[in-house]
């Protein structure tokens, strides 16, 4: 029954211009401010406060807070799937029209956030390893499952010793999801993401452009990231 509301409230949103520009916005798990979501819709960002807020209502966004900053997304793949059923346009819609991160591709398409991977390259990365089943996300935290202390242990990265020198000289968290700035997605960071990166690097995995913290994979990593997770690179 809650499936079926939600497919109704969403029907019923989807006749609003307004409220379908918000959603086509969300559509690829990307999370988003309220002044870009005004923005994506073409309106003021106090006709989109009204908008968001009928559409909060209906239970089909999540909100993540990040930096002090709150970041709305579909609340969870399966609504994302409802969007795309119910709403024909969001297929065809332009991402374009909302434009978040850097404008230098190459920034976009891989750099460094603090000392983990961002952009492209880091998204790509997260992807994987969730997918494999080696990290889990949840809410504001992360977990390596058995799985992944085994796998990467294997690559390279012995996590015992990461979790060893956590307990004695750091409260950073193991493993846990950074909102990317230019995709809008979570991103692998604490330890072990510090870890992924410097061994990335050690391994001549990826290369770091000259003078910027943007970051390009090279074709051992490719085939490695391939080979091992099954990463897709554009």
């Amino acid at each position: 029954m809650a499936a079926i509301a939600k497919i109704s409230a969403l029907a019923m949103l989807a006749e609003s211009p307004i409220c379908a520009g918000m959603l086509n916005a969300l559509r690829r798990g990307r999370a988003l401010t309220a002044p870009e979501l005004a923005r994506a819709a073409g309106v003021t960002p106090q006709i989109a406060k009204d908008h968001l807020a009928r559409i909060d209502e209906t239970g089909l966004l999540g909100v993540l807070q990040h930096r002090r900053r709150d970041y709305y997304r579909l609340a969870s793949p399966a609504i994302v799937q409802i969007v795309e059923r119910i709403m024909p346009d969001a297929a065809t819609w332009d991402p374009a029209r909302i434009s978040v991160g850097p404008r230098d591709k190459t920034m976009r398409a891989g750099r460094t956030c603090y000392n983990h991977l961002a952009g492209g390259v880091g998204i790509a990365l997260a992807d994987a390893l969730v997918d494999a089943g080696y990290v889990e996300f949840s809410e504001g935290s992360g977990a390596v499952t058995n799985a992944g202390v085994k796998f990467l242990n294997g690559i390279g990265i012995d996590i015992e010793a990461l979790m060893a020198s956590r307990r004695k000289a750091s409260k950073r968290a193991l493993c846990r999801p950074c909102l990317d700035w230019s995709e809008r997605r979570p991103h692998i960071a604490g330890t072990v993401g510090d870890a992924l990166c410097t061994h990335s690097f050690t391994e001549g995995w990826i290369r770091r452009v000259e003078g910027t913290r943007s970051v390009t994979v090279t074709s051992k990593g490719r085939r490695v990231y391939g080979d091992e997770l099954g990463m897709e690179l554009d």
